[in-house]
């Protein structure tokens, strides 16, 4: 954990112990998100810590640390494992390679579009999933949204696949998606969210692909000069638990955390679809040459090597199930 986490943490546990006795009984939890409090993770996790306080009569109280205060998503998930966070709410970005499984969902291409991804969230499928985070240290307690993702740069304008051969690209670290930028052409490397303005705006890199509201939170406008909507992945979020905090909890107080988590959920996802609503006018008064006209078809195609390599992985059956999804 970073020392300023640390040191966050103390000073929320000092407050807590200069209450007054009445409030003495107050115990405080603290939830990791790695954009701002009113992107939609913050969005989220200020609907789920208002969720808990109204049902536990303000027994519990959930802190947010945004923006990266308490690491990067890789450094949210270790600690959460190891207990020392309580909760994260985390993206898809990072956690195929902590469970394997969960790169299936990082598959291009996969989800027709988000009422796709939240039917198969939603369902059977999802909560499968959602189970598989205990055998991982974690308690999965709920699904929500970091919204379509979509490609900037600030090389040249990007309509097809071909356009990509010779762009350095910053892809989160997911397996699954860096395969699938390399078939596509570009110079795909990861790199962690929090370092990525910074290396976009010393041309480290020339381009990366993310949310709307994400890109528009970020201000990557400032640093990109072309958006492309390309809407190859669909990028989920999760609310995970320590099973240290999970265990400390009554099997009522589970069931208000994991509610309390749903509705969080629900409110990431009503915040990424106004931003994804709003933010292709906002990114284009900014000065974003915005590329519409996008050959998804040969985009798909181009990935065909990368599925390959997916399905060899997830199970042909797997893919199939979730593409059936109606």
């Amino acid at each position: 954990m970073s020392s300023r986490f640390l040191r966050a943490g103390a000073a929320a546990l000092l407050a807590t112990a200069l209450c007054a006795p009445a409030a003495a009984q107050e115990q405080v939890l603290r939830v990791g998100v790695v954009l701002a409090k009113d992107s939609q993770l913050g969005a989220g996790a200020k609907r789920m810590a208002a969720e808990v306080a109204k049902q536990t009569g303000g027994r519990y109280r959930i802190e947010i640390y945004p923006n990266g205060t308490a690491g990067g998503e890789v450094e949210m998930i270790r600690d959460v494992q190891l207990g020392h966070l309580d909760l994260g709410f985390v993206t898809n970005a990072t956690l195929a390679g902590v469970i394997p499984e969960m790169g299936i969902f990082d598959i291009s291409f996969l989800f027709r579009d988000t009422e796709h991804a939240h039917r198969t969230l939603d369902g059977p499928i999802g909560a499968e999933y959602l189970a598989k985070f205990q055998e991982h240290k974690m308690i999965g307690l709920a699904w929500g949204e970091n919204g379509m993702r979509h490609i900037t740069n600030s090389k040249r304008p990007i309509a097809r696949p071909e356009d990509l051969v010779g762009v350095k690209m910053r892809v989160p670290q997911s397996p699954v998606m860096i395969a699938a930028f390399k078939a596509m052409g570009a110079d795909a490397q990861p790199l962690a969210f929090p370092a990525l303005y910074a290396a976009l705006q010393a041309r480290q890199f020339d381009g990366e692909e993310n949310p709307l509201p994400v890109i528009t939170s970020s201000h990557f406008e400032k640093v990109q000069k072309y958006l492309t909507l390309s809407g190859h992945v669909y990028s989920w979020a999760v609310f995970i638990m320590s099973p240290q905090a999970w265990s400390a909890l009554s099997e009522d107080d589970r069931r208000i955390f994991v509610a309390a988590a749903k509705a969080g959920g629900v409110a990431s996802r009503e915040a990424a679809a106004k931003a994804e609503a709003e933010g292709v006018e906002m990114l284009k008064k900014a000065g974003m040459e915005v590329i519409t006209s996008v050959d998804r078809a040969a985009f798909a195609k181009a990935t065909q090597s990368a599925d390959a390599e997916a399905a060899k992985q997830f199970g042909e059956k797997a893919i199939a199930r979730i593409r059936a999804v109606n």
